[in-house]
Order: structure tokens, then C-alpha cells, then sequence
């Protein structure tokens, strides 16, 4: 059984600057088979966007996906991270504490990898 998360988790997030376009996001999504990427702004984390917020923050408010910044649909407000060495139980705890569906995994303020709830 897993109990530290770098056991669960998926290594080396995409990282996006967060002036890349939702389609270059949701481009790297489908060719690396994820639901989310991780934006960044001049080097720190500016939070996560998920396939699901280029479809209702993006494309259902008719936003124009090939010159709308990542900015403008990342889930920017306190994205909840943990570290690789941290424990499952406590992931789960701030994924329903939080209501997320979605951890950030870091290590010396870098994106490591992500944790999902599948």
C-alpha cells in the first residue's frame, strides 16, 4: 500500500506560462494524455487549469482559445500543494478539505507532480 505521495502521484507536470493560450494548453493536454496543467508566471506557480476549466471558463463564455491567456481561466486562488514526501492520508484529507479534486506536488517551491483523486 502507497503512504507517502510520490508513491500516487504523476511526475513532471506540464508547466505553462500563463500567457500560453488555452489551446497550446489544452494542445499539450491531449498529447500528453492529462487533465491539467500547471501555469506559471515568470518562474512561480500561478495556479493549475484543468481541461474542464478550458471548457467552462474558456470556450462556453465564448472566449477565443487561440488568443485567450491561460491567466484569464486558472484556478489561481490558494492552489493546495504538498510534498513528495508527505503522507497519502494527509493528501486526502486536503482534497476533501478543500473540495479538490487535484493536488500540486512540490519540492523547493518547484512542480513536481500531481496528485489526483483517481
Amino acid at each position: 500500500m502507497a503512504d507517502k505521495v510520490r508513491d500516487v502521484m504523476t511526475s513532471d507536470p506540464i508547466t505553462l506560462a500563463s500567457t500560453e493560450t488555452l489551446a497550446a494548453a489544452a494542445k499539450q493536454m491531449r498529447d500528453a494524455d492529462v487533465g491539467v496543467v500547471v501555469v506559471t508566471d515568470n518562474g512561480s506557480i500561478a495556479g493549475l487549469v484543468t481541461d474542464r476549466d478550458i471548457v467552462v471558463r474558456g470556450i462556453a463564455e465564448d472566449l477565443d482559445p487561440f488568443s485567450t491567456a491561460l491567466a484569464s481561466c486558472c484556478t489561481s486562488r490558494g492552489v493546495v500543494t504538498v510534498t513528495p514526501d508527505d503522507d497519502v492520508d494527509h493528501a486526502m484529507r486536503l482534497m476533501r478539505e478543500h473540495a479538490v479534486r487535484r493536488l500540486l506536488v512540490t519540492e523547493g517551491g518547484k512542480p513536481v507532480g500531481i496528485v489526483s483523486i483517481t
